[in-house]
């Protein structure tokens, strides 16, 4: 077996096992509330960064000011998946994320070089013709927007509850009753 052929058998294996976990990591969680605020916060990302890059600042600003109760919801959203999956350490988390997903989408454009404006500002026009928070919805759910990992965007996870050992006072009580 040649050094090409095992590396274009590698290059397929590699690529059937990223798919796989791909689907096996999407399937379960449908269309949950953390899903969706991911999605809509990914393509504010970029959106932001095509503006930055592109010099269309106006038009993000549009988006926004279109849009502004559906990205505080979703943000509201955000929030309460990281505090209920990362505790006290929730907003570090949160901006941990935002950074990096700010990050992989300015990686992302300048890798692009100059073709990046014109493949990104139609997304402006594309989300100006939306009407809803439902179509931005599914707008967010249909576009490949770039996520810098994998979360888990189902609800997160219960919180223990926590059992208490009941106070001395409380035994006393029990005990004489």
């Amino acid at each position: 077996m040649s050094c090409f052929s095992r590396f274009l058998a590698a290059t397929v294996f590699a690529a059937g096992v990223l798919q796989s976990s791909y689907s096996l990591a999407a399937t379960p969680c449908g269309h949950s509330p953390a899903h969706e605020a991911f999605n809509v916060q990914a393509l504010k990302s970029e959106l932001m960064v095509t503006a930055l890059s592109c010099n269309a600042q106006d038009r993000y600003n549009s988006f926004v000011a279109k849009f502004r109760s559906n990205l505080l919801n979703e943000e509201q959203k955000l929030n309460t998946y990281f505090r209920t999956t990362y505790g006290r350490s929730a907003q570090r988390e949160h901006d941990d994320y935002i950074t990096q997903l700010a990050n992989v989408q300015s990686e992302k454009g300048l890798s692009a070089g100059t073709i990046f404006c014109q493949q990104r500002l139609a997304m402006f026009d594309e989300v100006n013709a939306l009407d809803s928070t439902e179509d931005l919805a599914n707008y967010t759910d249909a576009k490949d927007v770039t996520q810098p990992a994998s979360f888990e965007t189902c609800a997160a996870p219960e919180t223990a509850k926590r059992t208490t050992r009941p106070t001395r006072r409380a035994r006393a009580a029990a005990h004489k009753a």
